[in-house]
């Protein structure tokens, strides 16, 4: 089932270069990998594209429908004020930015705006709040309610809220939340140069509880903030290490937001982002890929390059909590034109079910 995957690359001169080495093989039909080394991730990163294509779209054949990509649509649900640095993050108030701090939103905004993205054909709904870390009382009792409320709607109910202690972890479960996302962002090594305020150990710990509620755990990262590709590929093994590996793995590239530390850095080159998306379908070949950040600064042959080598959804609306999207219009336009087909709610579940597998 997955022929191409054993595909060589020592010999090979030309594209990246000469690997010298056999690239390392996905693994067999069914078999999940959590044993990967940088060295292996670099070796598959550093392929000729188009035979690093090949592989990831085996694997992506395998295991996920071809011609489906689900639709996601992401609301912040309390704007700004946040106190962690995160360089890259506009919501921060360490930064002199424009997004400035907002009012929580009610429950009765937040599920119209649910109602809105099912109409509209998304089947995720994900809900974020600028905070450091969920803190009990009556701000997070509304997050409760959203959940409880975007789940009677029919839609796939996710939250990004910031550090999570076991106890909430379940309560959201109990409301019947899906998935919870909380990015590593970057490799532990380069983490220190873009957040000062808390640590790539808490990150995982909240992984861990999200984890032990018995709630799928989305967890990706950023490319273009300054790292190398080593730093790249040593994402995606804590990642994969992760067992059972995040049933989301959103790929985001850098929005440079004015006011933010990195806002004078270079755009990522679409074909780097290509090679994300391939490596991270590669080593967590059951999860679903996620495009995600960064598409305004994308063509739509360069989406497309990206959902061939591995990415089976985008978020869908004309904002990603405060940074820019491609607006719906564009989105199904652009989906029609390649003769894709949004996923639908019971595929989704399916999808999930075999991440967990």
């Amino acid at each position: 089932m997955l022929d191409g995957i054993e595909t060589e690359a020592a010999g090979h001169t030309g594209g990246r270069g000469d690997l010298g080495e056999r690239a390392p093989a996905a693994g067999a039909a069914g078999e999940v990998r959590h044993d990967w080394t940088v060295a292996e991730a670099t070796a598959l990163h550093d392929l000729p594209l188009f035979a690093l294509i090949d592989r990831a779209r085996s694997v992506h054949r395998a295991f996920h429908g071809e011609h489906e990509v689900q639709l996601c649509t992401l609301l912040s649900v309390k704007t700004g004020g946040c106190p962690e640095d995160c360089a890259y993050c506009p919501q921060s108030s360490h930064h002199e930015t424009e997004v400035g701090p907002e009012r929580m939103l009610d429950v009765g905004a937040v599920l119209a705006a649910a109602e809105r993205a099912r109409a509209g054909g998304s089947t995720r709904f994900c809900m974020g709040a600028a905070w450091r870390e969920v803190k009990d009382g009556p701000a997070f009792d509304r997050v409760v309610e959203m959940v409880r409320g975007v789940k009677a709607l029919g839609l796939e109910a996710c939250c990004t809220l910031g550090m999570l202690t076991e106890d909430q972890a379940r309560r959201l479960k109990e409301a019947g939340l899906d998935a919870y996302n909380h990015n590593l962002d970057t490799s532990r090594k380069a983490y220190k140069s873009i957040i000062s305020t808390r640590t790539y150990d808490e990150r995982l710990i909240t992984l861990r509880n999200v984890r032990r509620a018995g709630i799928t755990v989305c967890s990706g990262g950023i490319i273009g903030m300054g790292e190398s590709i080593a730093d790249r590929c040593e994402m995606l093994v804590e990642l994969a290490r992760l067992d059972p590996h995040p049933e989301s793995v959103p790929i985001n590239a850098l929005v440079r937001a004015a006011g933010t530390p990195l806002e004078a850095l270079p755009p990522v080159d679409p074909i780097e982002f290509v090679r994300m998306i391939a490596v991270a379908r590669l080593m967590m070949p059951r999860s679903m890929v996620r495009l995600s950040a960064g598409r305004t600064e994308l063509s739509r042959e360069a989406q497309l390059l990206c959902m061939y080598a591995g990415a089976n959804s985008i978020f869908y609306g004309d904002k990603l909590l405060t940074t820019p999207n491609p607006g719906p219009d564009e989105d199904r336009a652009l989906i029609e034109k390649a003769g894709l087909q949004p996923m639908a709610p019971a595929a989704c579940a399916e999808a999930r079910g075999d991440a967990r597998a």
